[in-house]
């Protein structure tokens, strides 16, 4: 999947609050080895990078263009290319910090088990990922593929791409974390983010959930298909539709501002100082 960090940055200090709000939570003083997985263009690893300046600072991601901004911006860290569901560290680490990446990855339960099995004794996994499917920034997604007219495989091929509520309930996560834990911190925040510009929401969600949607529609408008010549642009479609229904949802108020609520859902798990759990 192709990230344009200049989209995902545009809101940059709203997408910014939860990460730090995370890493504010995280009861380490002193970690020898950090490591952000889904790091991005890795404005919050050069957070970790001044709180903890002695510490090992790596920033992992799958993104070439994520990564080569992050490099640009902070040349110390150590930073890897790869995925999350791969990625494996050289020696256990005291944290391990991921901020809206999970969600995009299936099977939390054994992923979860695996993560906080890399973890040094007394280490600290540390997890936000938004939990927002039920809002209309993320129903309208299905609302406006409906109206395309898709045939079945075309429709199923962008579903099978797109996240489809990938985040289970508070409770769940905690009986899957609590086997391998010492304390689990919990809580969830709905956010209120004031956004500014046209097509707001919209935009906001260009940046990550609609990623794989457009370049999902994008291919299939690529091979003629749908009954619609290649000019028609089932992607331009989707988004006139998109638009329409979320700032139908979000309308933009007196003062030319448009109010997104947001759920993101947070933990914080330490382990045992005195024995390692595998």
């Amino acid at each position: 999947m192709s990230w344009d960090p200049a989209q995902y940055l545009k809101f940059g200090n709203q997408r910014l609050r939860p990460a730090l709000d995370l890493l504010a939570q995280v009861p380490l003083e002193a970690p020898a080895s950090v490591v952000d997985l889904g790091c991005g263009a890795g404005n919050v690893t050069r957070a970790m990078a001044e709180r903890w300046p002695h510490a090992r600072v790596t920033g992992v991601d799958s993104s070439a263009d994520m990564l080569a901004q992050a490099r640009a911006a902070a040349p110390r860290v150590q930073w890897v290319a790869s995925g999350i569901d791969v990625w494996k560290p050289e020696a256990p680490v005291d944290l391990i910090y991921s901020n809206a990446a999970l969600h995009w990855l299936p099977h939390h339960q054994g992923l979860l088990a695996r993560l906080l099995g890399f973890l040094a004794p007394g280490g600290v996994l540390a997890v936000q990922m938004p939990r927002n499917w039920g809002a209309p920034s993320h129903t309208s997604i299905d609302a406006a593929l409906d109206g395309l007219g898709l045939s079945p495989v075309e429709r199923a091929g962008i579903d099978a791409a797109k996240l489809n509520t990938p985040v289970s309930d508070p409770a769940q996560y905690y009986d899957w974390l609590q086997p391998q834990a010492e304390t689990i911190d919990m809580w969830e925040t709905l956010y209120t983010h004031v956004l500014s510009g046209d097509n707001a929401v919209a935009e906001w969600v260009k940046g990550t959930a609609l990623i794989p949607v457009m370049n999902g529609l994008k291919a299939v408008g690529d091979k003629g298909l749908g009954g619609l010549p290649k000019e028609n642009g089932l992607h331009q479609r989707f988004w006139a539709d998109y638009c329409a229904r979320t700032n139908a949802a979000y309308p933009r108020r007196a003062d030319g501002t448009t109010l997104l609520q947001f759920r993101r859902l947070f933990f914080v798990v330490a382990t045992s100082a005195t024995a390692r759990r595998s």
